[in-house]
């Protein structure tokens, strides 16, 4: 940890893209849920790998490596690592079925908060503890929810990368991410305005979501793991 986290120079050199290979199955609270066949992404287990990497001071490796290769099967453990089963999994869902902004409603002219949204939570609960890890120079592996659904199936769609960095103007928050779909990419961003977190937030991203949208992101559950060969 002998310098801040830059992915142009602790991101692996390969990006989030693999040969078809058999599914990851994680047991979870729903039943044994298939994280997608790894041509679909490994991005949870390359964001929590690069992190080991820099915590341990070491050289991500200089290319991609075969299934069944040490390194591969690092990559897919910490996959599964960074799911955090059952709680990690439960939040995902709990995310997916959760508003954009608050609901309320009005009785006797009074607004009654009835559940905080993701913007609220994200902006209001998340932020200020990704903020703090970042502030004492500690990358941040989030998890970020790209769905609304009420189907398990569809836990695989949401996304995970490692904040490192952050600029603010105003209420304007922009955090630079390192996105496994992105490479070693450093202008990689997530970018929302906190000044009104009841109501739904656009969150502005340029990470390798295709047409999917940031609806929220929270602080991922982290445990640093030995890197192979060390």
């Amino acid at each position: 940890m002998a310098e801040n986290f830059l992915p142009s120079r602790h991101g692996f050199v390969f990006d989030n893209a693999w040969p078809s290979q058999p599914a990851v199955l994680l047991p979870t609270p729903f039943g044994d849920i298939g994280v997608g066949n790894a041509a679909d992404g490994l991005c949870g287990g390359m964001t929590f790998a690069a992190l080991d990497y820099w915590r341990a001071d070491a050289a991500p490796p200089p290319e991609r490596p075969p299934a069944g290769a040490p390194l591969y099967r690092y990559i897919v453990q910490r996959l599964i690592d960074s799911w955090h089963v059952p709680a990690g999994v439960a939040q995902y869902y709990q995310w997916m079925n959760l508003p954009d902004g608050d609901s309320a409603f009005t009785v006797f002219g009074r607004k009654v908060l009835t559940e905080r949204g993701l913007s609220w939570r994200t902006i209001r609960v998340q932020w200020p503890q990704i903020k703090k890890d970042i502030d004492r120079h500690l990358p941040v592996p989030i998890g970020v929810v790209t769905v609304a659904s009420a189907r398990p199936q569809d836990l695989g769609r949401n996304h995970q990368v490692l904040a490192y960095a952050y600029d603010t103007a105003g209420s304007r928050v922009t955090v630079r991410v390192y996105d496994p779909n992105r490479g070693r990419r450093d202008d990689v961003f997530i970018a929302f305005d906190a000044g009104a977190p009841a109501k739904p937030t656009s969150f502005a991203h340029n990470l390798g979501l295709g047409q999917r949208p940031i609806r929220g992101f929270f602080r991922a559950a982290y445990t640093p793991h030995d890197v192979p060969g060390r």
